[in-house]
């Protein structure tokens, strides 16, 4: 079936040590690597997590301290009515 005149390809199955070798160790980079870089997004998800809280921590202690504020101004305001209006009824006096 194999004569001189085929178009057939023929494939060298005599791998040497060192390609061999070579195979193993680059196996060995790529699964390190890959092992490596789900560790790293494993601790970028952990900080973006803790990002996420700290942020709606600081959003809530914004909004307690912005409503504290206007009740503060409600209060400042009625405070100066009451003295404006004592102002003027004790000058009359």
């Amino acid at each position: 079936m194999t004569n001189g005149n085929s178009k057939s390809w023929q494939f060298n199955r005599q791998i040497n040590v060192s390609t061999l070798a070579q195979l193993v160790l680059l196996a060995c980079l790529i699964i390190g690597s890959y092992v490596n870089l789900q560790r790293q997004l494993d601790l970028l998800q952990r900080d973006v997590t803790m990002l996420l809280q700290c942020q709606k921590d600081s959003s809530r202690k914004l909004e307690d301290l912005s409503a504290a504020s206007i009740s503060y101004e409600y209060r400042l305001r009625a405070l100066e009515k009451g003295l404006a209006h004592k102002g003027l009824s004790g000058a009359t006096f």
